[in-house]
């Protein structure tokens, strides 16, 4: 319910918004702490909050668009029962053309283990969706807790159960980060396991143990390290290369090319987390490049406002990204100074 008019003392508009069918204290957060949050969105309003109504004043324009973004926190609030932060900032980070409108349980990719509803919960998860419907190949890329890997293994899930595919396949480059694989006890499988944790994980939320199990058992699930993948057709499968970024350009040739013709691949990766020696380029990084404007293969690209983890990785990433452009940034000096120096000493010789 919305009710306009002119504050007389400011000439500003004022703007009353009423929420309805939802807990003031669970939509704003103690002490109104998600509404604060908001409200740095858009320093140049005055917003307050009594009861279920907001009041806002400032310009017409601004409290569009702060009405319209409010209508998607409500919207969202009603579908997942919960807003963060996070939410916010996904909402309102995003362009009104990336958001998907909210359609109840036609979102909801799997039901998971005790009832949970798994669903794409970031503008970013949401274009993956998109895209995996539209084309048989699939790239999502980003920094750490963007949800690349959990979405990927969601969408496998529901392509195993609606009978679209007949097995799923989980694949990782043998690359440590910075540990060595050969000093683990056990045989190679018991070797690469908690390598593939992560998978196992994602799974475990989706799939009860016993039937994962029985499914990996008789290879309905394959989790495999991606030298297992040389001189195969992988048909009639949902196939996800995670930890992308640490393939060669001839592993990631080697892996694309065992598509089958009804196969669905998804490439999951993050190439500032690359484990190869330096001498070597990211498999993943050549095929973004390569591939970009190849028709059936979607790309997308994650970042910051995907992140759904603590709230403090968010804050590491953009630390290390500030810290990672300063290196390179000395790099370039340095390089120059060097360059400056042999040019001088070769005019003096």
């Amino acid at each position: 319910m919305l009710d306009t008019n002119l504050n007389k003392e400011t000439r500003l508009l004022e703007r009353k918004i009423e929420v309805q069918g939802i807990s003031p204290a669970e939509l704003f957060g103690v002490n109104n702490i998600k509404l604060k949050h908001l409200k740095s969105y858009f320093p140049k309003l005055k917003v307050t909050a009594r009861g279920n109504v907001i009041t806002i004043i400032g310009d017409e324009e601004v409290m569009d668009v702060f009405e319209r973004k409010f209508e998607l926190i409500i919207s969202h609030f009603h579908s997942y029962n919960q807003i963060t932060e996070n939410n916010i900032d996904n909402l309102m980070l995003a362009d009104g053309s990336d958001l998907l409108k909210v359609n109840g349980d036609s979102e909801i990719l799997v039901h998971g283990n005790h009832g949970a509803k798994i669903r794409a919960k970031t503008i970013n998860q949401k274009k993956m969706v998109g895209s995996i419907d539209k084309n048989d190949m699939l790239f999502a890329v980003g920094p750490a807790g963007t949800g690349k890997t959990y979405t990927a293994i969601a969408l496998a899930v529901r392509a195993l159960k609606a009978k679209e595919v007949k097995r799923i396949i989980l694949t990782r480059p043998a690359v440590e980060a910075g540990e060595n694989l050969g000093f683990l006890p056990g045989d190679l499988k018991e070797k690469l396991d908690p390598y593939m944790m992560p998978l196992y994980d994602a799974l475990r939320d989706m799939i009860p143990a016993e039937k994962l199990a029985d499914m990996i058992e008789f290879g309905i699930i394959e989790i495999a390290p991606l030298a297992f993948m040389r001189g195969r057709t992988l048909d009639k499968a949902f196939v996800i290369l995670d930890e992308a970024q640490n393939t060669t350009t001839m592993q990631m040739k080697m892996f694309l090319t065992r598509m089958g013709m009804t196969a669905k691949f998804v490439v999951t990766g993050d190439v500032s987390q690359v484990d190869l020696p330096r001498s070597q380029r990211s498999g993943l990084a050549y095929a973004l490049d390569a591939l970009e404007e190849v028709e059936g293969v979607g790309i997308i690209r994650m970042g910051e406002a995907d992140v759904i983890r603590h709230v403090l990785v968010k804050r590491i990433i953009a630390a290390f990204e500030i810290a990672e452009n300063e290196d390179k940034r000395q790099d370039e000096l340095r390089n120059k100074r060097r360059r400056e120096e042999r040019e001088q000493n070769r005019k003096n010789n």
